[in-house]
């Protein structure tokens, strides 16, 4: 964990006239659920598909679980989605109507929309209904994929606005700042990379650190978390790359010795292994406890509820710890 005056720019909050989330410091989240499924409802119901003198129409959709998000981490936009899709089809072929369905199990971000598997199937078999199955095949699911394309990237530029406040240097003295577009947004990193001389302000009650003349308020998150697992199991989970990315959802970095790196979300969270004791005491529950300093105060309950959100309870889920039950 990077500390305060040892140069690490990605820490480094500055002063804003607004005091809301400096430097996009935090965890902020719109819920982009509603939201994608009126978009997906839009693009995929009654969507024609034809090509060669044959057609197939979407006539329902049938299933449209999951859930989407859209967070803002140090600057960076980083979105969840994960969709399972059953849609109903039909067309017609030589004079014979053919219906059938088409699965998007796994519509998320962990895969290109080029690799998103469809899955195109029959109510019933005849010449007719092989014919139009392959027509589904061949044409529908790459004319389906450029739907699910449209969906993926009018989320980004939809839920990019908003999510990346601008800094005290781009407001050019006035309440507002130009919005940039929505590329920019939801792929700049937004990390301050001038380097700032910090002056250390003692005081007799919480540490206080002083950026631009603005003094910030500094405390220590303390958390202690139990897990229904062994030692051993929680250690895995906190430094095997395949464990760490089934819980944080995206590709990870791990150098499992003193000084390695590590590197989470996309970039968003990283830093180095400062001493690493494997296994050293196996029970059927596991005590974590977690020390994180010089934390600006303001943002103190935020980050505890992201420690929650993000670590503990995902870790849970994915491989079911569970909660401590005493």
């Amino acid at each position: 964990m990077a500390k305060w005056g040892e140069g690490d720019p990605r820490w480094i909050v500055e002063e804003r006239p607004d005091a809301t989330n400096v430097n996009n410091w935090h965890w902020t989240e719109k819920n982009a659920t509603p939201w994608s499924k009126d978009k997906l409802k839009a693009l995929l119901d009654g969507f024609v598909i034809a090509d060669a003198g044959l057609e197939c129409t979407v006539t329902k959709i049938d299933k449209l679980d999951g859930e989407a998000t859209a967070n803002n981490r140090k600057g960076k936009l980083i979105f969840f989605y994960e969709w399972n899709i059953v849609l109903l089809w039909k067309g017609r072929y030589n004079d014979e109507e053919v219906t059938g369905k088409v699965t998007i199990p796994n519509l998320s971000e962990e895969n290109d929309v080029d690799e998103v598997e469809l899955t195109v199937s029959l109510d019933s078999s005849n010449p007719a209904a092989e014919r139009m199955k392959q027509f589904m095949y061949n044409v529908g699911r790459d004319k389906l994929r450029k739907q699910l394309d449209t969906y993926i990237r009018q989320l980004k530029a939809d839920f990019a606005k908003g999510l990346i406040l601008p800094k005290k240097d781009e407001l050019n003295g006035t309440e507002t700042a130009p919005q940039k577009s929505d590329k920019e947004t939801v792929f700049a990193s937004g990390f301050n990379k001038k380097k700032i001389d910090l002056q250390t302000i003692t005081s007799a009650t919480e540490p206080t650190k002083q950026v631009g003349g603005c003094k910030l308020d500094l405390t220590t998150i303390k958390m202690t978390e139990m897990f229904q697992c062994r030692a051993n199991e929680l250690f895995d989970a906190l430094t095997r790359e395949d464990m760490v990315t089934a819980f944080t959802r995206g590709h990870v970095k791990h150098e499992l010795f003193k000084g390695g790196d590590f590197v989470y979300f996309g970039g968003n969270i990283s830093g180095k292994f400062v001493e690493i004791v494997q296994n050293k005491k196996i029970v059927d529950h596991t005590v974590l406890k977690l020390t994180q300093t010089m934390v600006p105060k303001a943002e103190s309950e935020k980050i505890t509820q992201n420690w929650k959100c993000y670590y503990w309870n995902s870790i849970r889920t994915a491989f079911g710890f569970g909660s401590f039950l005493g």
